[in-house]
């Protein structure tokens, strides 16, 4: 059933429907356009058609309480009619289409054209040249060995091609399997929690069904649409259909619809399900796609190339649109989503255009694709070096041989041009020609996107061992060059279990949990109540599932702690619950990050109200005027009392690394009602019934994971929403800070008022002077810590750019996420939202594991370097006996074949030897090499050179005099037709004899003095070295005329062997040599400061602006913005796991300012006063960092 297209899918679904539609009080097609409806106009079709949403649930056969009876058949009958919550995934590519792509390679075109030739050549054989009048020049004429041989050269070319083409495509296609694997482990965990014969129970997604009664809370992507039945305080941000930022507020009576693949920003509540997969309203824009993709991508294919990049974030948030992991770049065939957007971009000109020229032309001139990671960007300027050099060397190879036959034959010899030679002539210079190809052949690396390629797919299937699940290939590789990590506390560096271990309460301050016995029973009783009923439902705690274990926190882990706390008094929470259920909370006011508090409201029996209060001591403590006392009766509380209890309370609390939270209660009369709507009257006069510590334990292994950070000159800082002095405390468990150090701890409030300027704006001078030495900052808004992040990573206060990694787990963290260079999201406490945000996911939710991808991500750096410095010896060497053999003896010493068998083989081979290399503890104990330091360093092209000298010196030794050396006959200028000489055959098998031995030397990169270390913790070397070993000894002895190869004696072979060893002597000759010394030496393939600056930095001015002029015109440009939301659709789609597109949290606000800044400063690239000004907290909307 997967294969079914969309479209088919849908029409079986159409076709059940009809003939099922009597069994429910509604058709699918009635509940489907009822869905398309928004706010007042679905309120008032509720109204005429149905009555009610209670209706609507009995037509249904649903209840709003008790949920669907959840029996087999009932579900079944529900599948059919209503269709399944699954969309049929778009078909991967096939394997031929992979193929197709990876023969796109400019180097491998090269290849094919001179394969073709050659091989055409080959078998064409001119008229003329039983003439003798035609010159020949001494050594130049093939052997006949050759002439009968001549189609094999093209051949072996055109095999070489194809292995590395398959090689690559292969790669590719196992990329997507595992990707695809990957995709459907992750839909299958997702769970949604629904209520069914009154039991709420967790469900995957895929088996919700019309009519489910569904709990949503803050942080739940939607799986479904339905219509909001009860709840509370109920925010949604719809941008990711709609392309609105605001947050929407749902109610029964004003705005029921909510739509699948939107977030739930703020609140709780219940809806009742009303279509789902392809019915649902993300499911019907992916069928729109499904179906149009096919014509579209024809005539988008033009326009789409420039304009895939137009939309910085969205090509970014694309990368994973089609389910294919890609490597960072953004190529317009890939998706068709982008083409989309691509249209969209295409179609949006016209409208800005209209309303600013500047920021028009500005945005053609930026489109540009995604920003490469710093590898790519090293690998592809050091190819193009490479090509280059190789090109010119080919270049003065063919003419040298091209004057030296013409000056010969016409200007020493004399001989006349006769029209019957001119084939003949022809012919050498075609023979010239391919000398020259194969001199290019050598010197371009083909082996290198090999190497990197398998370097990467390598870690990351080994990274998924090791707890880190890499969702874009290259942030594996990004993050071995973090030099920041900016960590949450609760969760990653703790272990989110919370335990309340100190209390005060009746005027005492316990330090372990008080005897229920000592606390008053009017106080207990109270207790009970405001924990139980003042926390959501969903919050619970259950047995353990093993015998002996700790028992199971499900929920949200603070309210766990104080129902915890509960359970240890042995009282118990459930009876309080059951004669309070959720349907009778009169209000509640949910927690925000804003409000750092929850409360929740209950009418009484004598029809008085009571609201029961929790949160943040602090905050809670400043609102109480009167505090239980030790009779369980209220006494008055004054600010002096207050600053006491601070004092003598809290503090030492919060200095033993616990979190306080305060609970209270207000009592209000029946009549008049207060006005619930008005937050700050009704939180305020409360009454203080106790305050508890919670502990959450630092994790064991962090302190060390820590330690190996700051060794590997990582900056840890832990960013917290916590109250300062238990954030430091726990930063000094932890090890992120020392006591004793200059460091800095600030809370969210002094951060901002030291980075803004009078006016309110943030200042980047500012930020530089303070995040060098922060190391904590705590009571921390998710805006706070976008700011800090972007903060750091345009800081230009060092000489290296900073290198950003965050982790984060809640909703409003995604910003900070996708503003990252490497975003971590926790796979267990993670939200939806964080995710699809990030760029890697932690399976277990640990620290120590970020500190594991750090080291892959260096060893792939290095794998990288190490391949680099072996195939650049071969490179050059290869190059130069080819060009100075051509030039002196017409003739390479090194036949094409050989050559080839030394490229490619050995460049496949080592690729995948040297790219397997395991990572090892030592890799942690040098700095990050950052983003300018050169990809090639000195020790290396050190290294290159000198064993290039070595096996140079001796290939020509053994060329000029090797005859003289081993009796032998001279294979110089052999006469024509003559067999392979054993004197060429010993050069070959030497110089594959030293590369073999060079692969062992160019396991290390930093001078390092041993080699072999740890070289059998590697099998896929070992295996490598002995294989080619192998097939060498196949080649020499029985390669005969293919290879132009002559067998030779076990004599010969020692001596080819020894020469081969010489190379791990020389190795540690050269590592003798100071590299201070050679100053001389130039590096290559690194990123200069001018391209360092991505053009994305630039191009965010313009976005802004470009922003705030849609805003202005809203109306008409909704459609547009659709449009260009379409890859976060997809995505949504694809995995039900993704969220809005993340355009910074800042852009939304941008219509406040920007209108009233001046165009003309788009051109400065500092958009420091701009994006700034922003988050001043006058114009963020309360929980805004959550939205964008």
């Amino acid at each position: 059933m997967g294969d079914m297209t969309n479209s088919d899918f849908y029409s079986k679904n159409q076709r059940n429907e009809s003939s099922h539609g009597g069994e429910f009080g509604c058709t699918m097609e009635e509940l489907r356009s009822l869905m398309e409806l928004r706010g007042t106009e679905a309120v008032v079709k509720i109204k005429e058609t149905y009555g009610d949403t209670e209706a609507i649930c009995r037509r249904l056969k649903t209840s709003p309480v008790e949920g669907l009876p959840g029996t087999a058949p009932d579900l079944e009958k529900r599948k059919q009619i209503f269709g399944q919550n699954f969309i049929p995934p778009k078909k991967p590519k096939t394997f031929l289409q992979l193929v197709w792509e990876a023969l796109q390679d400019v180097t491998l075109i090269i290849l094919e054209i001179a394969a073709i030739i050659s091989l055409g050549l080959s078998f064409y054989h001119p008229p003329g040249e039983s003439n003798e009048g035609c010159a020949t020049a001494q050594g130049g004429a093939e052997d006949e060995g050759e002439a009968e041989a001549g189609w094999i050269e093209g051949a072996a070319i055109l095999l070489s091609v194809i292995c590395v083409v398959l090689v690559t495509a292969f790669n590719d296609w196992s990329k997507e399997k595992q990707f695809r694997g990957l995709q459907s482990r992750i839909e299958q965990e997702q769970k949604f929690t629904v209520v069914r014969a009154s039991q709420v129970v967790q469900i995957p997604v895929a088996e919700i069904v019309v009519g489910d009664i569904a709990q949503i809370k803050y942080g739940d992507l939607l799986p479904a649409d339905g219509l909001f039945i009860q709840g509370n305080d109920l925010k949604i941000d719809e941008s990711s259909l709609t392309g609105e930022s605001d947050q929407v507020r749902k109610s029964v009576d004003k705005d029921p619809m909510l739509l699948s693949g939107t977030h739930v920003m703020e609140g709780s509540g219940r809806m009742v399900v009303t279509a789902v997969g392809v019915n649902s309203q993300t499911g019907i824009i992916f069928t729109l796609l499904g179906a149009g993709g096919e014509e579209e991508e024809k005539k988008d294919k033009k326009a789409a190339d420039g304009a895939a990049g137009s939309n910085a974030a969205d090509s970014a948030n694309a990368s994973l649109v089609n389910g294919k992991m890609q490597d960072g770049t953004v190529d317009a065939s890939q998706s068709k989503a982008k083409q989309q957007d691509g249209a969209a971009a295409m179609e949006m000109q016209p409208l800005k255009s209209a309303e600013g020229g500047d920021a028009d032309d500005k945005k053609k001139a930026n489109m540009h694709k995604k920003e490469k990671s710093v590898l790519q960007g090293k690998l592809t300027k050091l190819a193009v070096q490479i090509g280059k050099a190789g090109l010119v060397m080919s270049a003065i190879t063919v003419i040298i041989l091209v004057l030296y036959f013409t000056v010969d034959t016409f200007v020493v010899n004399k001989k006349p041009w006769l029209p019957e030679c001119t084939p003949v002539y022809v012919q050498y210079f075609v023979k010239f020609f391919i000398i020259g190809v194969t001199v290019l052949v050598v010197a371009v690396p083909e082996g290198l996107p090999l190497a990197v390629t398998i370097s990467l797919a390598y870690s990351v299937k080994k990274m998924m061992k090791d707890n880190n699940l890499v969702r874009h290939l290259d942030a594996c590789e990004t993050m071995g060059n973090a030099t920041a990590i900016c960590s949450d506390k609760t969760g990653t560096l703790t272990t989110n279990r919370m335990t309340v271990v100190q209390a005060y309460v009746g005027d005492v301050h316990y330090k372990e949990i008080p005897d229920p016995s000592s606390i008053n029973v009017k106080t207990m009783e109270l207790l009970v109540n405001a924990i139980a009923i003042n926390s959501a439902y969903t919050t619970k705690i259950l047995p353990p599932e093993k015998e002996g274990a700790l028992p199971r926190q499900v929920g949200n882990k603070t309210e766990c702690g104080l129902l915890g706390f509960v359970l240890d008094l042995k009282q118990d929470y459930e009876p309080v619950r059951s004669q309070m259920p959720e349907e009778k909370l009169y209000k509640v006011y949910t927690f925000n990050s804003v409000r750092k508090s929850m409360s929740t409201v209950i009418k009484l029996p004598d029809e008085s109200f009571r609201m029961y209060s929790k949160g943040a001591s602090e905050i809670v403590l400043k609102k109480c005027c009167k505090i239980l006392n030790g009779s369980g009766e209220p006494r008055v509380f004054r600010p002096r009392d207050r600053d006491e209890m601070v004092k003598k309370v809290i503090e030492p609390m919060a200095c033993d690394g616990l979190r306080t939270i305060c609970v209270a209660y207000r009592d209000f009369p029946s009549s008049p009602e207060p006005d619930w709507d008005n937050e700050n009257d009704i939180l305020n006069d409360l009454t203080c019934i106790c305050v508890v510590g919670i502990e959450d334990p630092v994790r064991p292994e962090v302190p060390e994971a820590i330690r190996k950070c700051q060794r590997a000159g990582i900056t840890v800082r832990m960013v917290t929403g916590d109250n300062i002095n238990t954030a430091r405390a726990i930063a000094i468990k932890c090890g992120i800070i020392h006591p004793g150090e200059d460091f800095l701890c600030l809370e969210g409030k002094e951060f901002n008022r030291r980075i803004r300027n009078e006016k309110g704006e943030i200042e980047q001078e500012r930020i530089d002077k303070i995040w060098p030495k922060l190391r904590v900052l705590a009571r921390s808004s998710p805006t706070d810590k976008h700011t800090l992040v972007k903060g750091i990573i345009d800081s230009t206060h060092t000489e290296q750019r900073q290198v950003v990694a965050v982790t984060g787990d809640g909703t409003n963290d995604g910003p900070a996420l996708k503003k990252a260079d490497v975003g971590f999201a926790m796979g267990i406490a993670g939200t939806d939202v964080a995710k699809e945000a990030s760029d890697i996911i932690l399976t277990d939710d640990n620290f120590s594991s970020i500190v594991k991808a750090v080291m892959w991500g260096r060893n792939v750096y290095d794998s990288i370097s190490k391949f680099l410095q072996f195939q650049l010896t071969v490179n050059v060497v290869a190059v130069i006996v080819a060009f100075t053999g051509a030039c002196i003896t017409q003739d390479s010493p090194l036949k094409a074949v050989q050559m080839l068998w030394v490229n490619l083989i050995m460049d496949t081979f080592a690729s995948l030897a040297l790219a397997t290399e395991p990572p090892t503890e030592t890799l942690l104990l040098r700095k990050p090499y950052g983003r300018n330091k050169p990809l090639i360093s000195r020790t290396m092209m050190k290294n290159i050179l000198g064993h290039a000298v070595y096996q140079l010196t001796l290939i020509f030794t053994l060329l000029f005099v090797g005859e003289k050396m081993f009796q032998i006959d001279s294979g110089r200028n052999a006469p024509l037709h003559s067999p392979p000489s054993e004197h060429y055959t010993i050069i070959f098998n030497t110089f594959v004899m030293m590369q073999l031995f060079n692969e062992i030397n160019a396991r290390k990169i930093h001078g390092e003095r041993n080699v072999f270390d740890g070289i059998f913790r590697n099998p896929i070397f070992c295996t490598i070295v002995l294989g080619t070993f192998a097939i060498q000894i196949v080649i020499v002895q029985f390669g005969g005329k293919p290879f132009s190869c002559s067998p030779l004696q076990l004599d010969q072979w020692m001596w080819c062997i020894f020469i081969g060893l010489g190379e791990l002597v020389w190795g540690q000759v050269i590592a003798t040599i100071p590299t201070s010394r050679l100053k001389f030496l130039k590096e290559a393939g690194r990123l200069t400061q001018k391209e360092e600056i991505p053009e994305e930095e630039l191009n965010e001015d313009v976005e802004e602006i470009d922003h705030a002029e849609r805003e202005l015109r809203r109306g008409q440009i909704l459609w547009f913005r659709g449009l260009n939301r379409i890859q976060t659709q997809i995505e949504v789609v694809n995995t039900f796991k993704s969220g809005a597109s993340f355009q910074g949290a800042l852009r939304r606000q941008s219509s406040v300012t920007s209108q009233s800044q001046d165009v003309a400063n788009l051109s400065s690239p500092s958009r420091v006063s701009l994006s700034n000004a922003l988050s001043s907290p006058t114009s963020l909307p309360p929980a805004a960092a959550g939205q964008g």
